[in-house]
């Protein structure tokens, strides 16, 4: 997996509890273009997580991602809030995306919760680029809302919110006024992904024009569902709240792993037949197909992997 070695060249903690790093080649050199919606893989001491890019797409000097502190957490936004300083060297691999922006829409709605607005950024300044179509609704706490200035300086059709009741006032007649051919994007904590998915269907939105990126590690926990290797012919019950890794590892199958957030690619198993429940954020589409992250992925009945 390629990987680039990047130099801390900017630090900005104006907004509280958000700690915004600008990562640049130790030669200052160009950096890989990226699909808007794209995140960076940033390893850390015992793992790796996915931050959504928000600076330039073509041709940039520098990768800028914005990390929320979760003192709960793996330990990644400890890391980059308490250790990392002007100067410091990361380990980040080339970006990818599972949440770019569908070209052929009529418009794009941008739906987002507090450090959710980072990838829409990205596709915010897409959508000026090319003139397309853009709506965001944007909630956030009192004083932490991230990126205000910059998206008001990107586009006149956004709409910020501090209450809860005030946003869900809004967010329903949007969902029902949108012209045909609109796209809806949706990013934030689990609950509020699943509230703004289901208020979205309630209003008659078809699956294929909603999309969703879920914080790596933020998810539900997930019906059981069965498993079967067809190599070995081991069937088992992979539990709520338990993940396919940690089931396959018990019962003493090795499976390469890094992350446990499905960002980092290295737990991908080859899926024989079955209806999974993709939940990461690094298989493209067409791997999809017959492949799974078993580190957050689910199935949704029985699956057969090639194992």
């Amino acid at each position: 997996m390629n990987t680039l070695t990047l130099e801390v060249v900017g630090v900005d903690d104006r907004v509280p509890g958000i700690r915004t790093l600008s990562l640049a080649r130790t030669d200052r050199g160009v950096l890989p273009s990226f699909t808007p919606g794209s995140h960076v893989v940033i390893q850390y001491a015992g793992g790796a997580n996915a931050y959504s890019l928000t600076g330039e797409t073509t041709a940039p000097r520098e990768y800028v991602v914005s990390v929320l502190e979760c003192p709960q957490g793996r330990g990644g936004s400890r890391w980059i809030h308490r250790d990392l300083t002007m100067g410091s060297l990361v380990v980040a691999h080339q970006p990818r995306s599972a949440f770019a922006p569908v070209q052929r829409a009529t418009r794009h709605l941008l739906v987002a919760a507090g450090i959710g607005i980072t990838p829409m950024v990205s596709h915010l300044r897409s959508a000026r680029r090319w003139g397309r179509d853009v709506r965001l609704l944007y909630i956030h706490r009192e004083g932490r809302g991230a990126y205000l200035d910059e998206i008001a300086s990107l586009t006149d059709h956004a709409s910020f919110f501090t209450d809860r009741t005030a946003f869900l006032t809004e967010l329903n007649p949007t969902l029902a006024s949108q012209p045909f051919g609109t796209h809806v994007y949706v990013c934030g904590p689990s609950q509020f992904i699943d509230d703004v998915v289901a208020a979205a269907a309630d209003a008659g939105w078809p699956p294929s024009r909603i999309h969703v990126e879920h914080f790596g590690g933020d998810l539900a926990p997930g019906d059981p569902f069965e498993v079967q290797l067809s190599r070995s012919g081991d069937t088992f019950t992979v539990g709520s709240g338990v993940s396919l890794l940690e089931s396959l590892t018990a019962r003493g199958h090795t499976v390469s792993s890094l992350c446990h957030q499905g960002v980092c690619g290295e737990c991908r198993v080859p899926v024989h037949s079955g209806v999974v429940l993709h939940r990461d954020l690094y298989l493209s589409a067409d791997e999809r197909a017959d492949t799974m992250m078993a580190c957050v992925s689910r199935g949704s009945g029985r699956l057969e992997l090639d194992l």
